[in-house]
């Protein structure tokens, strides 16, 4: 059965960070994973969860100052002395708080500097990877949807993978997040098939609404079984906006047949 770790970018949003850490545990998650937790310190961050006994695995990288919404800068050309020390600061705060891996935001790129892009991305995470892996980190790469994301680097797996294969290094995984994959190209079954060897990562919410994974176009109940009979050892991160309150939302794992 697979494990789930709660994303608290999302989860319990009505909460400071570290009382978002206290209800996870509370509602029996054992791993909790973060967007942005750069304003708490690091050594808060880790005490708070080894007090409550869950597992810390990814951040993302920061998103950059100049930079337009969520979205970061490691592909934006111009920017990659910005991109260096936002890759450095989210590397030594995962390894501070005793994480497993940093989620790089690529950013937004024009139509017709996609190539120079590519090359630009290529570049960063060569080092970027380098440095995680002093720290026994993993670099996490995740395309977003077209409609939440308009005019992020990559929309689609396959031109992450792409990517990681450019780069050619061992701690660079595909963050296979069902949500973004289903709203951009659907067929999740058989792209997760196609993609496990690069997996790293997962994320899952209900496509389109983005609520709790019990409703919407994905079947899935019948995808996760599939992720743990390829033999995916990894966690689910739940990355979902509650359609009320968290805690009352966590019945979707019953209604998956799920538990924590």
């Amino acid at each position: 059965m697979p494990r789930f770790s709660a994303n608290l970018g999302f989860l319990w949003p009505d909460r400071p960070l570290i009382e978002r850490i206290d209800a996870a545990a509370r509602a029996g998650f054992k791993a909790v994973e973060f967007h942005y937790p750069y304003a708490t310190p690091a050594e808060a961050l880790r005490e708070a969860c080894a007090r409550n006994g869950v597992r810390i695995l990814g951040i993302n990288t920061d998103i950059g100052a100049g930079a337009t919404g969520h979205r970061g800068l490691a592909a934006v050309p111009g920017r990659e002395a910005d991109f260096e020390a936002l890759a450095n600061q989210a590397i030594t705060y995962c390894h501070a708080v005793g994480g497993t891996a940093v989620h790089v935001m690529a950013g937004l790129v024009a139509d017709e500097d996609r190539a120079a892009a590519a090359d630009v991305l290529v570049a960063n995470l060569r080092k970027a990877t380098a440095r995680a892996a002093e720290h026994g980190l993993t670099i996490l790469l995740e395309p977003l949807n077209p409609r939440d994301m308009p005019g992020y680097f990559y929309s689609r797996v396959e031109q992450a993978a792409e990517i990681i294969d450019r780069v050619e290094a061992r701690n660079l995984k595909l963050m296979f997040d069902m949500y973004h994959v289903g709203a951009c190209q659907g067929d999740v079954l058989t792209r997760m098939r196609e993609q496990f060897g690069r997996i790293g990562h997962v994320q899952i919410a209900a496509v389109p609404s983005r609520a709790e994974p019990d409703e919407g176009e994905i079947a899935y109940g019948r995808v996760l079984r599939t992720l743990d009979g390829l033999g995916y050892d990894g966690w689910v991160g739940a990355e979902y906006l509650p359609r009320s309150g968290t805690d009352e939302g966590l019945v979707w794992l019953q209604s998956l047949g799920m538990s924590l």
